[in-house]
């Protein structure tokens, strides 16, 4: 029996594995085993990995083969692997690409589902006496399995629920030809403009030179890294007409401003579908909450016909991690267009990953936020998580109240502005953002340090001005609410202080280190700091929140509020 007390990791029954934060190997293990596994909890010491199934369909699909995962476990692991780990890991990565759905030679309304061998072959007669596999199918005399093309999305959905991811290989409509070619120089200031090889490799994982073997899939890059010239790059490749699903106004604007900036398109032929002014064109760029609105609760969605007013050949979904559930329901009925989900995680807080796996597709390409660190294409950041205490009528509020409210209570903790304008001195030659989650303390905020704040009550005009002015460097600091989370290029902050959040929400926490991740022009330091009052909700939950950015290699240091003020500035 082996027992090498001197490597790190401990592979378990029940898919979970302890890897030793100490050891010095912990960076390297880490790497690897997050290929095909998440974390899933971070105590200081000892991090606590789980392999799932779909993390090993997104391993198969990437290229990684069964005896790979189990040479890494078995490299690093102090015992000997469980046989049954083992036989679940050759298992599950058999599984995808197993069955295959395919495109019928006889008619285009149909498509045909396939094993790859003749033990699959066996599986697959019993999977189709599932009532909710049974009724979409059809098996003539002496035929393969027939399923109608209109339900592709829907029997991709049902086999992943029966543990059988099916492999797409039934093709894609064309869609309306579209000339673009990506710019040697921007079209604003005349730079140059070339791509970075993490993201000619990211597009080339999407396209497979136009074969049915690309087309569809998730892109995992950090915010920062240039997700959009990758949407747009794949635009080019394809040359059809496209539709870019995003995540608010200001991301409307700035995916048009990129493709006009880096193509060869013109205006005429991009359209915002947004507001009072709903055009369609050859690149039509909408936001979720447009598809989604509706009058009433018991009324259709207005716009979800937008995915039918053109015969688009690619559909882009920004944030895919966003994705609303009637969004799902109509991708499910687009299968035959391609698909490419941009996004910093895939991690879902509704737990939907299996959706995005079988209607957009599976994980295709993935950079190591550290990688791009430490190559200088996103801006090397220091976390501290700051601990301030609460005064004793605070606490005590705090003890006489429900879960919900004392997450409330611990996270507007008034000693908290006191670490704020701490750190404001600290970098009082930086740009900063002041991110919360709650009104009233941000308001507060914005009084006291005289800074302006943009909330979801301020409209898109002045959003926008603050935005702009902000980069300008009219003003240093910042205060931002949750409409900040997402796709607001600004380039030269540097600092985010983080002073409440939505509850455990590791997706969030990405994305507020992604304000600041850009690459600077000195440096290349960001510094984010969240502030938690200690022993409550407030810390607990920021522990949970840390969890992807630690699998992503991040370190938060942990300071007290009374050194912090001790600091000589």
């Amino acid at each position: 029996m082996k027992y090498e007390p001197d490597l790190p990791l401990m592979v378990q029954g029940e898919r979970t594995i302890l890897l030793e934060a100490d050891h010095p190997l912990f960076p390297e293990v880490r790497d690897q085993i997050a290929l095909f596994s998440d974390l899933e909890k971070s105590p200081h010491h000892l991090h606590t990995y789980r392999i799932s199934p779909l993390s090993l369909w997104n391993a198969a699909a990437g290229g990684m083969k069964a005896d790979q995962i189990l040479s890494i476990l078995e490299q690093y692991s102090k015992f000997d692997i469980p046989q049954k780990m083992k036989e679940e890991i050759r298992d599950q990565i058999g599984r995808y690409g197993l069955f295959r759905l395919c495109r019928s030679k006889t008619s285009e309304r149909e498509l045909l589902i396939q094993a790859s061998s003749k033990e699959g072959e066996e599986i697959l007669n019993k999977i189709m006496n599932y009532p909710s596999i049974r009724k979409y199918l059809t098996r003539p005399e002496g035929s393969p399995w027939h399923v109608d093309a209109n339900h592709r999305g829907q029997i991709k959905q049902e086999f992943v629920k029966l543990g059988y991811p099916l492999k797409d290989l039934a093709g894609y409509t064309d869609g309306d030809p579209l000339p673009i070619e990506l710019r040697q120089t921007t079209r604003e200031g005349g730079r140059p403009f070339q791509m970075r090889e993490y993201q000619r490799e990211a597009v080339q994982s999407f396209y497979r030179g136009g074969s049915d073997q690309g087309g569809s899939g998730v892109i995992v890059l950090p915010c920062g890294a240039g997700k959009t010239i990758v949407g747009i790059a794949a635009m080019a490749e394809m040359k059809r007409a496209t539709l870019i699903l995003t995540t608010n106004h200001t991301s409307v604007q700035q995916w048009i401003k990129e493709i006009l900036d880096k193509t060869s398109l013109t205006p005429d032929q991009i359209a915002a579908y947004a507001g009072t002014k709903k055009e369609i064109r050859p690149v039509t760029v909408a936001t979720y909450h447009m598809l989604t609105y509706r009058k009433t609760s018991q009324d259709d969605f207005s716009h979800m016909s937008l995915f039918n007013e053109r015969n688009w050949g690619l559909i882009i979904y920004d944030e895919i991690h966003l994705l609303p559930a009637p969004v799902f329901r109509a991708t499910a009925n687009i299968q035959a267009r391609r698909r490419l989900g941009l996004t910093a995680t895939l991690v879902r807080e509704d737990r939907r990953e299996a959706e995005v796996f079988s209607l957009v597709g599976p994980k295709i390409y993935d950079a190591p936020w550290k990688k791009l660190e430490n190559e200088g294409w996103i801006a090397r950041a220091t976390c501290v998580e700051v601990r301030t205490s609460m005064d004793q009528q605070w606490r005590e509020q705090y003890g006489k109240s429900g879960p919900r409210q004392k997450y409330q209570i611990a996270s507007t903790n008034p000693h908290k502005i006191e670490v704020v304008e701490r750190l404001l001195t600290r970098h009082r030659h930086d740009q900063v953002l002041i991110i919360g989650q709650y009104l009233d303390q941000l308001r507060e905020i914005s009084r006291r340090f005289h800074i302006p704040l943009i909330t979801g009550e301020v409209n898109q005009k002045e959003r926008d001005d603050l935005y702009r002015r902000f980069k300008e460097g009219a003003f240093r600091v910042l205060a931002v609410s949750r409409v900040a989370n997402f796709a607001v290029d600004l380039p030269d902050a540097s600092v985010a202080i983080q002073i409440s959040g939505t509850f455990g929400s590791r997706q969030e926490e990405a994305q507020r280190l992604g304000r600041i991740l850009r690459p600077k022009q000195k440096d290349n330091r960001a510094y984010f700091y969240t502030v938690v009052s200690r022993d409550s909700k407030d810390q607990e939950y920021a522990l949970r929140r840390q969890m992807f950015l630690i699998e992503q290699g991040y370190e938060y240091y942990i300071m007290d509020e009374e050194k912090l003020m001790e600091e000589s500035i």
